[in-house]
């Protein structure tokens, strides 16, 4: 039995979220504060669905890490593999508030600085899922902790997940990315991207069997795309790609944690053993709820009776 659901690793941040909607960064007179960062909406969103969610990050010994841990722990997220580094300010992040792709800029501090002794061999060997992205996979320390984790969870039995959120301005290099990617692609995760995520890594327009191709190549078994407002396909290795379309949403607030959203409906369906058509359903169901608010899924809505 393990009884961990979903352990997600990489970046928390905290999210300043632009309050004027459709304008730059450059624009944006007045943001609003919020918990962020991929894998942390992944494990927030999981534990508010009823998972069992584990976050391993890090944060510095400040007001900001303060506000993390007392945000996690309202929702149930377990804390205790997160690091607290001191001298070394949480990672914050300004985000423009938009109907599609947000911009950003990051200004990153302790939440690259994962090391391998937050993670043991027993955590693993209860872990279900084992999820990440491509922002945590950025940077050393964290990169190579994550890949060594997830070499090792695999051997154990664990399903990995991977949202391949790239961004140019958090790598070294494409060449540099693209090989970290290839490496996480070889122990056969879940893998969620979206059209713009591979327009950024590719430099170019793919086709979207052209990116199935790519991934299924690596040693990829299930490919998810999302398409926006045009909904979703997903590609398994050797059978008929599943296309769904989008949950139509009249009054979008903030696409901001949408994908994050997507992906925790998911997997938390993929948990629960439902079949994969079924897993996208109520990722589109989770996905159009956040749209119609800003920053994160509302407190005061009963996710699941949404969902099933």
């Amino acid at each position: 039995m393990r009884n961990i659901d979903i352990l997600c690793i990489g970046e928390v941040l905290v999210d300043f979220i632009g309050h004027q909607t459709g304008v730059n960064i450059n624009e944006t007179r007045d943001y609003h504060r919020y918990l962020g960062g991929s894998p942390t909406n992944v494990a927030m969103n999981s534990a508010r669905l009823g998972l069992k969610s584990v976050l391993v990050a890090a944060v510095g010994n400040d007001a900001f890490g303060e506000y993390v841990f007392k945000r996690l722990a309202e929702v149930g997220v377990e804390t205790k593999y997160i690091r607290t580094i001191e001298g070394m300010p949480t990672s914050v992040i300004f985000v423009s508030r938009t109907e599609s792709t947000p911009d950003f800029i990051p200004f990153r501090q302790a939440d690259y600085r994962i090391v391998e002794n937050q993670i043991n061999k027993d955590v693993l060997q209860e872990t279900k899922i084992f999820h990440t992205t491509c922002f945590a996979l950025s940077k050393d320390p964290a990169q190579t902790t994550i890949l060594k984790k997830a070499e090792e969870a695999r051997k154990l039995g664990c399903t990995l997940s991977i949202d391949v959120n790239y961004a140019k301005k958090l790598w070294e290099s494409q060449v540099a990315a693209l090989k970290v990617i290839k490496a996480y692609c070889k122990f056969n995760p879940l893998v969620k991207i979206s059209e713009d995520d591979m327009l950024r890594l590719f430099e170019q327009e793919l086709s979207h069997q052209e990116i199935f191709d790519f991934f299924h190549e690596e040693g990829v078994e299930t490919v998810c795309l999302t398409l926006g407002s045009r909904g979703v396909k997903l590609s398994q290795k050797g059978k008929e790609v599943i296309q769904l379309p989008a949950i139509k949403v009249d009054n979008v607030m903030d696409a901001t944690g949408a994908g994050d959203a997507f992906w925790s409906g998911f997997l938390f369906a993929y948990i629960k053993e439902k079949p994969i058509g079924k897993c996208l359903e109520v990722a589109l169901q989770l996905a159009a709820l956040k749209l119609q608010n800003v920053g994160r899924l509302p407190d005061n809505i009963n996710i699941l009776s949404k969902l099933l």
